[in-house]
């Protein structure tokens, strides 16, 4: 028999503990192990009943869930999944606990949420737990491991041998494109970005990153032209889709049907890369949950562009660069500190091959 999925709630709302504490609790492979309503109360409950995963609320007394939070990832790292308000308040403040290393969230339940609602809302706490329950605890200093290092030197060439780099990330990919953005030097070809997320937070992702990195970072809008040294990240609800139109580099933003399960789509943008920019291309995949981004970026080497996967031992959640990998995708398997190095690297050894020709 396999051993349940142990369970800590901590919110300040009697209705919240009510709705996640009844739903854990009709779990066959979980274990409910009650509930905390401040951080104190969690705290002393975490020493004495070791959850597997712990819920926690963003706004509480005594101590804000993000502080709490901070100390868990110090003192004693478990996989976190926080539950928030999905308002452009909310939004701001989840980013930030995904950055501090909160595994996943999950928008908080309203007095009007009723049958279906309410069962799509069980299911996906469920999934949730379950998912995080077997996550990696990747630890915050291996991820910020010293990378190999990016040359101080880049300078953009006249004609730039790469047109478009390609992203693409899920679950785990907030603090690891973060990661990944601090390293970049500026000048680089423009970098199209799917991260899967809903609508209220895409923009705010975009503006976290554009405050961290030397590439100015925003949100996707339809029809804009990519300019290199910027980055295009996926609106929340849209997929992102990269369209060539007199050797110029476009844009498409457009609402459709999920893709392989998501919208915006991994395997959709780097699909329309593989398309438009073929070897003249650099992908990269990173941690996330399923298979979306393996067809696609398969599509991008076949087509000639150098393609990345994060490697296993800093992924959260090692299943999007596993799916490609075994698919044929993936180039280069690497840490997610040496990432960005490698994507620099590729751009400058285009440029040389290119002199040498």
């Amino acid at each position: 028999m396999h051993k349940k999925i142990k369970v800590l709630v901590c919110d300040d709302s009697a209705l919240i503990r009510k709705i996640l504490g009844t739903f854990i609790q009709s779990a066959d492979d979980m274990e409910f192990l009650g509930t905390a309503e401040d951080p104190f109360d969690a705290r002393e409950k975490i020493k004495r009943l070791n959850p597997d995963v712990l819920t926690l609320d963003i706004e509480m007394p005594k101590m804000d869930g993000l502080t709490f939070l901070e100390k868990i990832m110090t003192l004693r790292p478990m996989p976190v999944i926080m539950v928030s308000t999905l308002t452009q308040q909310g939004a701001s403040a989840t980013l930030q606990a995904l950055e501090t290393g909160a595994f996943d969230y999950l928008g908080k339940p309203n007095a009007t949420l009723t049958g279906a609602g309410l069962d799509g809302f069980r299911e996906e706490l469920l999934h949730k737990i379950r998912v995080a329950a077997q996550s990696r605890m990747v630890e915050r200093h291996q991820l910020r491991q010293t990378a190999a290092p990016i040359s101080l030197n880049y300078r953009p060439p006249a004609a730039s041998h790469v047109d478009i780099i390609a992203f693409g990330a899920s679950t785990g990919g907030v603090e690891a494109l973060r990661e990944t953005f601090t390293r970049l030097p500026a000048g680089l070809p423009p970098i199209v970005i799917t991260q899967h997320m809903p609508r209220a937070f895409t923009e705010s992702f975009a503006k976290r990153l554009d405050s961290v990195s030397a590439v100015q970072v925003s949100q996707a809008e339809h029809g804009e032209r990519l300019q290199p040294g910027h980055g295009y990240l996926a609106p929340g609800g849209s997929h992102l889709s990269v369209v060539r139109k007199g050797g110029l580099y476009y844009a498409d933003v457009r609402e459709g049907e999920a893709v392989s399960g998501h919208c915006p789509s991994v395997d959709v943008l780097f699909g329309s890369v593989a398309e438009t920019a073929g070897s003249r291309s650099i992908g990269a995949i990173f941690t996330g949950m399923g298979r979306d981004g393996a067809q696609g970026l398969l599509a991008m080497r076949e087509a000639g562009a150098f393609t990345l996967g994060q490697n296993e031992a800093t992924c959260v959640v090692y299943g999007m660069p596993k799916a490609a990998f075994q698919l044929g995708g993936v180039i280069e398997q690497q840490p997610l500190s040496h990432i960005a190095a490698r994507v620099v690297a590729v751009c400058q050894q285009k440029e040389a091959a290119h002199e040498r020709a």
